[in-house]
């Protein structure tokens, strides 16, 4: 049976009353304590944890619709207890061989609680800890010998929560800058820029994506572990597509036959979930990366907005842009006086002195007819480049020679075959020998010849094509 269908109606009284947030504190105190005495309580523990929680935080109770004259004139912590064991959130279990009343807290209102400490409290390294657990999950199911699909639903789990977690700070930068335009002083804005949005976002939140234990440590691993497992897969479905029957069978060899397809059959399912999971995981983590991406744009855009709105509060008083933006400010406030306030203003306006508002010119002097020419002419189709002409242009094509390139194959092939991986390719110095080399090896006169594989290399900082050299013979 579902557990929401084991939820009482009065449940959801708690979050209609007027003593709602009252209740939660009082549910989170209890909590705590429980899990504290390794989720054993008494009643008695509980209303004293439910006091000290009303005297530390001075809270008042108000009537409840339903509640009776007699729980009226009780404390405070005894209605709070009474009323939660009466909405569900909290049941009474007695045990009668010693004469004690237990409190247990339902599985259906675990479930809320974990959603109000949440609320009230946001983990710091949520990130951090959910990377890890992908990290984890996909690294133990390639060296699992079982082949547990559960490790790889977790990975994706855990992969969505990380996804909706940067979503949700992508989602509260709104927040932020609804307060920078609020803030009438330099004091308040300074304030809340270092306490609030440097406290809570930067070193919090927006930290973990840019230290040295942040995602990209571990985003190669986990790409490269499901590629493996894609390509597994496939391997895997394409030996157990079922052959064709060959003949009659007995009684006997048609059961044996039939338990084999049916094996088979699961088999194929298996390989099929997997792949499914690998590549909801590999799309999961582009969206991490997307979202990382405007997270940077929304944090540049912040820390831009507000030194301009700290430079417009220190001196609004006295740069005229500060003056015009607090006169507009003034007149938008009551549009019944827009008209006469403008007048007065033209009145008084003067322009005795100047000031350059724009650094750019008004008027640009036309230019001649030569400069036309020489515009039309560049606007002409021009004709394709040829590969010497691209490595002339780029200064490439002698900046190494060709005992250098050849230097660099022989290095990387002393077998006599030489194919490029992730880590073939770590600085830009290689890239540009790798290049380099693919364009002597098609020479006729060099001493290997290079084929072009399907499959593209992308290590994080350089994308090239996968090849492979041959030393010719």
């Amino acid at each position: 049976m579902p557990m929401i269908e084991s939820v009482p109606e009065q449940f959801w009284g708690l979050f209609r009353s007027k003593n709602r947030f009252i209740y939660m504190e009082a549910l989170r105190s209890v909590n705590e304590e429980y899990q504290y005495n390794n989720y054993f309580i008494s009643q008695e523990a509980a209303q004293q944890v439910i006091e000290q929680c009303f005297t530390a935080q001075r809270l008042k109770l108000e009537e409840e619709e339903n509640e009776t004259d007699l729980e009226r004139i009780q404390p405070p912590a005894a209605r709070t207890l009474n009323w939660l064991v009466r909405a569900g959130w909290l049941n009474r279990l007695e045990d009668y061989m010693q004469g004690i009343t237990h409190i247990v807290i339902p599985d259906y209102a675990a479930v809320f609680l974990e959603a109000f400490e949440r609320l009230y409290q946001e983990e710091d390294d949520a990130a951090e800890v959910y990377i890890r657990n992908v990290y984890a999950s996909v690294f133990s199911y390639i060296h699992d010998a079982r082949e547990d699909l559960s490790l790889l639903k977790g990975a994706l789990q855990n992969t969505k929560i990380l996804n909706k977690s940067l979503q949700t700070m992508l989602h509260n930068m709104n927040r932020f800058f609804t307060e920078l335009l609020s803030a009438d002083s330099y004091g308040t804005l300074l304030e809340e820029h270092l306490h609030g949005y440097v406290e809570e976002v930067v070193q919090k939140k927006y930290h973990i994506l840019k230290t040295s234990d942040n995602f990209y440590l571990y985003k190669n691993d986990i790409q490269k572990w499901l590629k493996e497992i894609l390509e597994k897969t496939a391997r895997r479905a394409q030996e157990l597509e079922p052959e064709e029957p060959a003949g009659e069978f007995g009684e006997e060899t048609a059961k044996t036959e039939g338990k084999h397809e049916e094996d088979i059959r699961r088999l194929l399912e298996k390989c099929r979930r997997e792949r499914e999971l690998a590549q909801e995981i590999s799309r999961a983590f582009d969206d991490i990366e997307r979202r990382i991406f405007l997270m940077d744009r929304e944090h540049s855009r912040y820390v831009r907005t507000t030194v301009m709105r700290l430079n417009y509060l220190i001196n609004e008083d006295r740069d005229t842009k500060g003056q015009i933006i607090r006169f507009l400010n003034s007149i938008s406030d009551r549009p019944e006086l827009q008209s006469e306030a403008l007048q007065e203003a033209a009145q008084a306006m003067h322009f005795t002195g100047m000031e350059v508002m724009n650094r750019e010119r008004f008027y640009r002097k036309r230019k001649g007819r030569a400069a036309f020419q020489a515009a039309e002419r560049e606007d002409e189709v021009q004709p394709e480049l040829t590969r010497e002409e691209i490595l002339r242009m780029n200064q490439t094509h002698n900046r190494y020679s060709r005992r250098q390139i050849e230097e660099f194959l022989d290095s990387h092939s002393p077998e006599g075959i030489f194919v490029t991986e992730q880590e073939t390719v770590r600085d830009f110095e290689t890239f540009e020998k790798l290049i380099l080399a693919y364009d002597y090896a098609l020479r006729r006169g060099s001493r290997y010849r290079v084929t072009a594989l399907e499959e593209t290399i992308d290590n994080g900082q350089y994308r090239y094509p996968k090849l492979k050299f041959e030393r010719r013979s």
